[in-house]
């Protein structure tokens, strides 16, 4: 059987992305799907390549018990578009740089997160990186409805 890929993108794979991705890894387990999905998250910028999340993501994540310690910043490579269906971003800004390097035949996987949330009224996970505690739990609110969007599209699509 193979996997759906699914790869979380913001700018520097530091607090949105792996934050999605955590959330969204968790999300599956309890689905029972995580065998079934592969998920990753990376950056447009190689600012903290190696690194792992930012300390008040991790934080954060691990009060609603999600363990994001694990991984580490990488940034997105062409090798990227064609292992996974669903290249998500956080906002416009990555969007457009995620499209400056995504061959052609692979646009349809480039999308907004959070077009699997649209109740919540936004169309960006915004970046919490200079702000304060509550917009890492903005970013988690965000992240978890839109997580449960997508996995209710890939149990209708792919499952």
């Amino acid at each position: 059987m193979e996997k759906i890929g699914v790869l979380f993108v913001c700018m520097g794979n530091i607090c949105r992305s792996p934050t999605a991705h955590g959330v969204f890894e968790a999300l599956a387990r309890e689905e029972g799907m995580h065998d079934r999905i592969l998920v990753d998250s990376a950056g447009t910028h190689a600012y903290h390549i190696g690194n792992p999340p930012d300390p008040r993501s991790c934080a954060a994540a691990l009060r609603r018990g999600i363990d994001l310690s694990g991984q580490r910043a990488r940034r997105i490579g062409e090798e990227d578009f064609g292992q996974f269906e669903y290249v998500l971003v956080m906002d416009h800004e990555n969007l457009e740089m995620v499209g400056r390097v995504c061959p052609p035949e692979h646009r349809e996987r480039v999308r907004l997160f959070m077009e699997y949330a649209p109740h919540m009224g936004m169309d960006e996970v915004p970046d919490p990186y200079y702000g304060g505690a509550a917009g890492f739990e903005r970013v988690l609110d965000l992240v978890e409805a839109a997580s449960r969007g997508l996995l209710q599209v890939i149990r209708e699509r792919h499952l």
